[in-house]
């Protein structure tokens, strides 16, 4: 796989189809405005291969995508919530017990948390492909379809898709963590003014990092050889 190519194609998507396209940014950053559902169908429409980046219209449709997106992120995160709180549960409740019960309460805390990091990194793993084969298949279900995602994966390699999400997180994760450093700092020194400004650019950024990062795992996806 060859990552550099995949991290250009993903660049010049972005570019040709929205940076170049001062209209359709604009109407990218009214679609992140509205609670991002918009946003999110889009995202889908290009996980289901469309190029050059598609045209955001059809309002209706991006809304009702975006929603059933939402929903698949919701029951992906719902095992990791549910170790945070008991993880947080349990370590609240070191705080009340004998030294003898908390030094057992924090053993089960260490390997809850332990076992969150864990299962974390699966779902890490495994829901990129799951969304892009619903997108792609149109079937709920298919975000699910963990004997057919493993085998996606294992077409792709494991090693190759695994080095790829590494990579896509480092690519998008430093801008990120720059834009939200900034955006800090100016709520932090102008308050008021700091949070317009800041959400300003929230909203500026925030549809190229994830019109990236879609058209990437796409790539990514497509290198299996399934449509």
């Amino acid at each position: 796989m060859d990552y550099g190519t995949l991290i250009g194609n993903s660049f010049a998507y972005v570019k040709e189809g929205v940076i170049d396209k001062v209209n359709k940014w604009l109407l990218l950053i009214i679609a992140t405005l509205i609670f991002c559902i918009p946003l999110m169908g889009y995202i889908m429409s290009i996980y289901r291969g469309t190029t050059p980046a598609p045209e955001v219209e059809n309002w209706g449709k991006l809304i009702v995508d975006g929603i059933l997106l939402l929903i698949v992120g919701v029951i992906y995160a719902i095992p990791v919530i549910i170790l945070e709180f008991l993880t947080i549960g349990v370590a609240i409740a070191t705080m009340k017990n004998s030294p003898t019960g908390m030094m057992t309460a924090m053993a089960g805390a260490g390997i809850l948390g332990i076992l969150l990091v864990i299962v974390a990194i699966i779902i890490w793993i495994i829901s990129p492909i799951g969304i892009i084969r619903f997108a792609r298949t149109g079937k709920f279900g298919e975000a699910f379809n963990f004997n057919e995602i493993l085998a996606t994966i294992k077409k792709i390699g494991w090693l190759s898709y695994t080095l790829a999400l590494i990579i896509v997180a480092i690519v998008v994760g430093i801008p990120s963590l720059i834009l939200w450093a900034i955006c800090a700092a100016l709520i932090i020194a102008l308050p008021l003014v700091g949070l317009v400004v800041a959400c300003i650019i929230f909203l500026i950024v925030v549809p190229i990092l994830a019109i990236f990062e879609a058209r990437y795992l796409t790539q990514v996806y497509e290198s299996a050889g399934i449509v």
